[in-house]
């Protein structure tokens, strides 16, 4: 029995003139397919396609074609929705944000 490919949902995460740029790969998805959320620092893509009708009259030596629910999340900080900029375009999904800037939060306790 062959082996089922696997979907991944492959990304690059880079930043740019103070952004933070995801680009995450989602092939054979439609943009209605795809939902993105971020709660508590965060962010959440998630992508599902439903299994097309079965034709009973066809006789399949092979069937790839990947369906179900895939889902991917990355730790993006306190951001908010409004500054997330999302595209869609040819199975890549572009997703930018400001990068968070880091605040010192470490504080050293005097000995007494």
């Amino acid at each position: 029995m062959p082996k089922m490919p696997r979907m991944d949902m492959k990304c690059d995460i880079y930043e740019k003139k103070g952004n933070v740029h995801i680009e995450l790969e989602v092939p054979g998805f439609n943009k209605n397919d795809i939902k993105i959320d971020v709660e508590d620092g965060i962010l959440t893509v998630a992508a599902h396609k439903h299994e097309e009708k079965e034709d009973k009259e066809k006789n399949y030596y092979r069937k790839e074609r990947i369906y179900g629910s895939y889902k991917r999340q990355f730790t993006v900080g306190n951001i908010k929705e409004n500054e997330i900029n999302a595209k869609f375009n040819n199975g890549v999904l572009e997703i930018s944000f400001p990068k968070e800037e880091k605040k010192e939060t470490k504080k050293f306790i005097e000995i007494k």
